[in-house]
């Protein structure tokens, strides 16, 4: 026994895997007016970002019932799983055991048969049998098989390629999470804007239907012509296309919305058409720094299974040195079974066996290629996952600089078509323009309008993507 302390202090005393040191950024230490606290947008819960109530519900909604967050979620469970198989081969597994061995035959072919059989002494199978009458050897024992001691670290770095493994599935939840909630917010946007695209198609469509009938009963009379009814008609059918598009395209975005949110979406929390309600409010950086895209959690999970990679390869180089396993049971025995644990039938075993690489053709050299090869990819993943952050951010960041004097610009253009369709109106109901001028002056206000609310639509999903790709919004 006090070889076995021995062995099991000596176990875990080298460790082969590679040191590991997190690879430099393969970007620009910043870009833009990188701030102070990114730190803290990173871990803002979306809750603080997404302020409108419906919105907030929805996004509960989707966190509940969404099928890609479950599977995220189950995968997590399963890394779990895995890792304790794993981490189960550090410790000894301890079994117990009773067995009944009959035999018919010689005494010492009874004796053979006992000193074969796991957890027996040499000796114990009954008494002179030369008769050949059935005799009878009846065991109980508890002990452990087969136990390695992991002197080379093999079985440690094969459970901390299990966990880092189980931590990248964790950050590849998280990044799922975060992905969702910005889809879940951008689809219910784009829903809004539709929203509001069919209500200036419709108010196109009543103004232009009540200026079409004013024409109709004045052609009745003999007082409009049919080119000015006909353009008016034009006109007017062109507005009912525009509406029954934008019915078509929002029933399209509720039903992207209840995919996304996995479940049908209530009435009552479907935005109104209105994005100016939609409170975005926190402020966003103008910049970043590479080293807080480092705590995205796709970069997380990249640089986890990096690890998970190095650890393999210290597994794979033990393979090359002796493993050591053991094997012990201690017990009793008797040839009747009332005596089993009377005294004098105790028995033990212990078994050490050291097996020592010496031919495999070249199978060891090859799995430590292969495991380094590996190690090799995952961190060009992972320089690329650093890499396609940063021009995600820096993407947004350009788009984000432009957008506010792109708005204040297409609102002054929004206006002054209104105003210039107001007088262009006036001016033909009192017979001084054609008709043709209040139709290029409706179709320009039409035209402001509707990129106005594509602007707005974009200010809001690029707040959304910016929130995104700093990696806030798990939590």
């Amino acid at each position: 026994m006090a070889l076995i302390a021995t062995s099991l202090v000596l176990t875990s005393c080298i460790d082969l895997a590679p040191f590991y040191q997190r690879p430099a950024a393969p970007v620009p230490a910043t870009f833009g007016q990188a701030e102070a606290d990114q730190k803290a947008l990173t871990e803002l819960a979306w809750r603080s970002f997404i302020t409108d109530q419906r919105l907030q519900q929805v996004i509960d909604l989707s966190l509940n019932n969404n099928r890609d967050l479950k599977v995220a979620s189950l995968t997590i469970e399963k890394s779990r799983a895995l890792y304790q198989v794993q981490r189960a081969d550090l410790f000894p597994t301890i079994a117990a055991s009773l067995s009944e061995t009959a035999s018919k035959g010689m005494a010492s072919a009874a004796n053979n048969v006992a000193g074969n059989t796991a957890g027996a002494a040499t000796g114990t199978a009954g008494s002179s049998n030369s008769s050949g009458k059935i005799s009878h050897v009846y065991r109980a024992s508890v002990g452990f098989s087969a136990y390695e001691l992991d002197l080379f670290g093999r079985i440690r770095n094969l459970n901390e390629q299990a966990l880092q493994t189980f931590y990248a599935d964790e950050e590849n939840r998280k990044s799922t999470q975060i992905s969702l909630i910005a889809e879940v917010a951008t689809a219910w946007l784009t829903l809004a804007a539709d929203k509001m695209r069919l209500d200036i198609a419709q108010q196109t469509l009543h103004s232009q239907q009540a200026t079409y009938d004013i024409n109709q009963k004045m052609f009745d009379l003999g007082v409009a012509n049919a080119l000015t009814l006909k353009q008016l008609q034009t006109s007017v059918d062109t507005a009912r296309v525009a509406v029954a598009t934008y019915n078509l395209q929002i029933q399209q975005d509720v039903n992207a919305l209840n995919l996304l949110a996995g479940s049908a979406v209530p009435a009552a929390l479907l935005p109104d058409g209105k994005l100016a309600n939609v409170a975005l409010t926190t402020p966003l950086p103008r910049g970043v720094s590479s080293e807080t895209l480092q705590q995205r959690p796709d970069v997380r999970a990249a640089e986890h299974l990096l690890q998970g990679a190095n650890a393999n390869i210290g597994a794979l180089r033990a393979a090359f040195f002796p493993t050591i396993s053991l094997t012990t049971t201690v017990g009793t025995a008797s040839t009747e079974l009332n005596g089993l644990f009377h005294s004098g039938s105790s028995i033990w075993t212990f078994v050490p066996q050291i097996s020592v690489p010496i031919f495999n053709a070249g199978r060891n050299r090859a799995n430590l290629t292969v495991g380094e090869k590996n190690q090799q990819i995952l961190l060009a993943q992972y320089e690329k996952t650093v890499q396609t952050a940063f021009r995600e951010v820096a993407d947004v960041l350009v788009q984000r600089e432009g957008l506010q004097a792109q708005i204040e610009a297409q609102t002054s253009l929004t206006d002054a078509a209104a105003e210039a369709f107001k007088l262009a109106d006036a001016r033909f109901k009192n017979g001084i323009d054609s008709y043709l001028v209040v139709l290029d002056a409706q179709r320009t206000l039409y035209t402001a309008q509707q990129s106005l609310v594509t602007l707005q639509l974009n200010d809001a999903a690029s707040q959304l993507t910016l929130y995104k790709t700093m990696g806030g919004g798990w939590h």
